[in-house]
């Protein structure tokens, strides 16, 4: 899978952000075909069937906790905490890629993200959905998850705003709110080309109910840009306090592992290093299926891998300062928690994520293995289980080792954690592989704004 990187060095700032060629037709032709006129592959419905497969164990299980209860995982005294509230942060973390390169590169200008916001904008969504599913699950009592908002009751029972737990649900209920708004409103001319294109009436009527009317004017352009660039600067601090919100449910305790000021940063920086990583793994197959690689170049490659990279050296100092926190702070309690992570019966964990998350980065800074996409491939595989293994550490290793010997414990996750989670996969497969089916995976106004003059037919 290795690809054309001498011919697209990132270093060069006349390196063209698509393949030179594509003219305005070309790239309306080649993406809209992808849903209009291509034949659906037969690896699609095999994906497919196998994402829904397991789609359908997640709903088995939920089926079977609102029966039985959260009894069926494996948290107990003191691990109140399992794997509910890692993969929740390890979902949250895979959506903050989408935002970023959307948003954050929108505003700064930076024409690369052209070719993948699109996609990493859908990633995010179905992220976002996968992770909203644990914490209502975790209530025991999911049909009365609309107690945690302030609606207008005569009994004049508030949530608890003083809890980072609440403040979770309207930072991640804004962030999904925002990012859907802001992913519909830059498909809406998209919606319009594939309304104008299709051979199907029923597909007709409904690409032009979403298109909402547009026509192309000079009015709707400039209400659109207008209405694009707020949503950006709306969801640009998100980013930022999303995440950092979320690392409050540990930095706000009192225990010995999440006590600590540097986990908003160092929270924020892995949940983009895991979103990127999760971009890479998804872009890079289907670079290769549906041969786009006129559109995503090796500059986009490059660039992910270096992004990656520095927030990978982030994550790393952000262990490195919690090992020095344990040693400098003096607190017995912190030094203990390091030495168990360490030595501990967790232990394998910790040092497996050392190996995934700090030295398989590493090879990033090689050239020649950022232009090897089979192993920057695998280099996402081992970063996203890297990051999952990160949030079982800090939430196991802290709880399973209290202030007092007399409540220690052991977590082990039951078969339903794990049919849970494999489920949320399955899920979130299951709604990527209908996205690419019949919504355009690459924005196609915004890559005929980026042509070279010289190729733009007139």
């Amino acid at each position: 899978m290795a690809d054309e990187p001498h011919n697209l060095d990132p270093q060069h700032t006349t390196t063209p952000v698509v393949a030179p060629g594509l003219t305005f037709a070309s790239v309306t032709d080649k993406i809209s075909s992808i849903v209009l006129k291509r034949k659906t592959p037969i690896w699609w419905f095999a994906g497919f069937a196998i994402s829904f497969i397991l789609f359908q164990l997640l709903l088995l299980t939920i089926t079977q906790l609102l029966f039985v209860g959260i009894g069926l995982w494996g948290i107990n005294i003191p691990v109140a905490w399992g794997m509910d509230i890692l993969n929740f942060v390890w979902w949250i973390g895979i959506g903050h890629a989408g935002t970023l390169i959307s948003a954050i590169l929108l505003l700064l200008r930076q024409q690369w993200r052209t070719s993948i916001n699109r996609f990493a904008e859908a990633m995010t969504l179905f992220a976002v959905a996968q992770a909203g599913m644990y914490p209502i699950m975790h209530l025991g009592r999911p049909w009365l998850a609309y107690w945690l908002f302030p609606y207008p009751n005569t009994m004049g029972i508030w949530p608890q705003f003083r809890s980072p737990l609440m403040w979770d649900v309207f930072a991640v209920s804004t962030y999904a709110t925002v990012s859907a708004m802001f992913w519909f409103v830059g498909l809406i001319p998209d919606f319009a080309t594939l309304r104008d294109r299709a051979k199907s009436k029923p597909w007709q009527i409904l690409y032009g109910l979403l298109a909402m009317g547009w026509r192309g004017s000079a009015r709707h352009w400039h209400r659109y840009e207008m209405a694009y660039l707020l949503l950006a600067g709306l969801a640009t601090p998100l980013v930022l306090s999303v995440h950092t919100i979320v690392s409050f449910d540990f930095a706000v305790g009192v225990l010995p592992g999440w006590h600590a000021t540097i986990f908003p940063p160092y929270f924020v920086a892995g949940a983009i290093y895991a979103g990127f990583a999760m971009v890479l793994l998804l872009t890079i197959p289907l670079r290769k299926l549906y041969g786009l690689q006129g559109f995503i170049t090796m500059r986009h490659m490059h660039n992910m891998a270096k992004v990656m990279l520095a927030t990978g050296l982030i994550v790393g100092y952000g262990y490195v300062m919690e090992a020095f926190f344990g040693w400098y702070s003096g607190n017995r309690f912190e030094r203990f928690m390091i030495w168990n992570r360490m030595h501990g019966p967790y232990a394998e964990y910790y040092w497996a994520l050392i190996v995934c998350n700090i030295v398989t980065p590493q090879f990033l800074w090689i050239k020649r293995v950022r232009s090897n996409l089979l192993v920057l491939w695998l280099i996402s595989i081992v970063v996203s289980i890297g990051m999952w293994l990160e949030r079982f550490v800090i939430v196991v290793t802290s709880l399973h080792r209290d202030f007092l010997p007399s409540s220690w414990g052991q977590y082990q996750p039951s078969m339903w954690d794990w049919t849970m989670f494999i489920g949320t996969i399955g899920f979130f497969f299951t709604l990527l592989f209908l996205f690419i089916r019949f919504l355009p995976m690459i924005s196609i106004f915004e890559m005929r704004t980026i042509l070279p003059e010289a190729e733009v037919e007139e």
